[in-house]
């Protein structure tokens, strides 16, 4: 049988010909994709989460995969409804998530994976969402490098996108392509499957089920008809002249300062070229060019048009005719908004967007002008405020009392983690100074927390743990603690010692990634050698899963099982264990070793 790399890999270039899919439910019996599959999917938190039954990662074997397979052999299998529980937004409404048991988990990556091979070849340039080698950054970069000169911007957004996909149109799209009516009737049953709601079962008429695994794949699928309506029909009709027209005015002074330079008169020609600098060498208002650029991230989007205003409003009632119609989705009226570039700010991906304009602004060695019409991505004051407000009072910065209980390290790494990660997501922006106050009240906030711990002040604290570290813009003061391993090696925390400074090149560059053979998983090694890694027997080997290794770390256990530090050995979350011991780990029996010399389990578990 071919493994998952070969699978994927003809797949992809059916994707890339265009050809139809055709008898791909018979992919499903390939054990390869599942073990692929699981070697994604047991990292993350959820894999631990309960659906609606008590099965989760932990015990995962072979067997389980043979089962399923086994079932999608006859058409046996029937897909679980998913528990579905509530997440706060922002504004301060929920989100719905549903939360799968982990055997439609596993089936639902397989399907991702054969999905994701096929149509992201296929999928638009402009669309960054749930896709690989793709994200934010990337997105955003786009806006920054090829929208100069954009006039408007229209703000896109789907109200309950997810929640509102028409399950009819989607199989509609689906059935364009893939010519397996076994393998629409699996994905037609997950959409149905319905949901659990306070142990109240409700029936899922619309929508993919967020917090699956198949709903972003899914809902880019459905997303493509809008990208690809903008880029055919929307793009071509507004898009008009390769350029604008030159500047009277411009080319007026242009050929007064190579008049007056031709009769020497050099003082007169270097005030006719300042005056010819101040004005752009392309006419601005001329009424004849006309540019729309688009850019979307899941049910956001972005479009930057050089254009009349009146035209701005046409196109917004395009998109949202188009998606009433086609798609069945509604425009959010509060979120989907026409703003002037350069008088005010777009909100997209959490940047502020707006177009530079400063004729006073000279390039040092090319002597013209450098910013007029160019994008500028900025963090906006809010952003600020919202972070700045977790870690103050009444204006003033105040210790966590959460963290008290933990060492003086762990605090610290905690801070850093928050702190990095909004530098790094915000490398874009211009004003990355503004993220100083942050840092401030962070590092203020910090040192209470440390204070308040030892019963000490801020100042001794300061002198305690202050420290200087190198980093590509030179030497930065920050707060450093160190700790030393039991495999003697030092370990260090640190809070700050992060340049503020805009980064350019912090994106992905690569936006047409080729198909990337990924070797096979350490975990799934593990779980086809068959061997258990505390007792040696072959017995239905199973891997033990753990939600943190930290939680076995944890002081208060003098005597440690066995099974215990072998996992703290190995600096391993998973352990291929028999089922004798996997039972002994849950009921906490003493593991022994219950086997002849064969292997055979010589006595039947309680």
């Amino acid at each position: 049988m071919r493994n998952a790399e070969t699978v994927l890999g003809i797949v992809q270039e059916y994707g890339k010909r265009k050809l139809p899919l055709k008898n791909i439910y018979r992919l499903l019996y390939n054990p390869d994709l599942y073990l692929r599959a699981y070697a994604r999917l047991y990292t993350n938190k959820g894999a631990m989460t309960q659906g609606t039954t008590n099965e989760t990662v932990d015990g995962m074997t072979l067997e389980k995969i043979n089962s399923i397979i086994e079932a999608l052999r006859y058409e046996r299998y029937r897909w679980q409804p998913v528990r579905r529980i509530y997440i706060p937004k922002k504004n301060g409404k929920k989100r719905p998530l549903g939360m799968p048991t982990w055997s439609d988990k596993l089936l639902q990556e397989v399907i991702r994976l054969i999905l994701e091979a096929y149509y992201n070849v296929q999928f638009s340039d402009h669309s960054h969402g749930f896709r690989p080698v793709r994200g934010c950054h990337t997105a955003l970069s786009e806006i920054k490098t090829a929208w100069t000169g954009t006039k408007w911007f229209i703000e896109g957004d789907i109200k309950g996108c997810f929640d509102n996909i028409n399950h009819d149109k989607l199989m509609d799209i689906l059935r364009e392509n893939i010519q397996d009516n076994r393998f629409l009737r699996l994905i037609d049953g997950l959409l149905k499957a319905g949901y659990l709601e306070e142990w109240s079962y409700n029936r899922t008429i619309s929508g993919t089920p967020q917090g699956g695994v198949l709903s972003p794949i899914l809902s880019n699928i459905y997303m493509d008809r809008l990208d690809k309506y903008v880029e055919k029909v929307i793009v071509p009709t507004y898009n008009r002249k390769d350029k604008r027209r030159e500047n009277p005015e411009y080319r007026k002074w242009y050929s007064r300062a190579h008049h007056l330079r031709n009769k020497g008169l050099k003082r007169e020609a270097a005030r006719a070229r300042k005056q010819q600098l101040k004005l752009p060498q392309r006419d601005p208002d001329d009424p004849e060019y006309r540019r729309l650029r688009y850019v979307r991230y899941a049910d956001d989007f972005l479009l930057g048009f050089a254009g009349p205003e009146g035209e701005a409003e046409t196109i917004k009632e395009q998109l949202r005719a188009f998606l009433q119609e086609e798609l069945k989705l509604e425009m959010s009226q509060e979120k989907t908004l026409i703003t002037h570039a350069h008088t005010s700010a777009a909100r997209f991906l959490g940047y502020e967007i707006a177009v530079q304009q400063d004729d006073t602004k000279i390039h040092p060695t090319r002597g013209r002008r450098c910013i007029n019409g160019v994008i500028e991505l900025r963090v906006s004051k809010d952003v600020v405020d919202s972070h700045c407000a977790k870690y103050q009072k009444h204006g003033k910065p105040i210790h966590k009392a959460e963290f008290q209980n933990e060492s003086d390290f762990a605090i610290i790494q905690k801070y850093q983690w928050k702190y990095r990660g909004l530098v790094q997501y915000y490398a874009l922006a211009t004003n990355m100074g503004w993220l100083n106050r942050l840092h401030w009240y962070m590092r203020t906030s910090l040192l209470k927390t440390l204070a308040g711990k030892h019963k000490s002040t801020v100042s001794k604290l300061v002198h305690k743990y202050q420290a200087e570290v190198e980093t590509w813009n030179g030497k930065m003061k920050c707060l450093e603690a160190k700790i030393e391993g039991k495999d003697g090696k030092v370990h260090v925390a640190r809070f700050g010692g992060i340049p503020l400074r805009r980064q350019e090149k912090a994106v992905i560059r690569d936006l047409n990634p080729n198909f990337v053979v990924i070797p096979r998983n350490e975990v799934v090694k593990r779980l086809l050698r068959n061997v258990c890694e505390l007792c040696g027997s072959k017995d239905h080997v199973q891997i033990h899963h753990v939600r943190k290794l930290s939680d076995l770390k944890k002081r208060g256990r003098k005597e440690k099982p066995l099974w215990m530090q072998i996992m703290i050995a190995m600096n391993r979350k998973t352990l291929a264990v028999c089922r004798y011991d996997h039972w002994a780990i849950h009921t906490g029996n003493p593991t022994k070793q219950p086997y002849n010399e064969s292997g055979e389990l010589e006595s039947r578990m309680p």
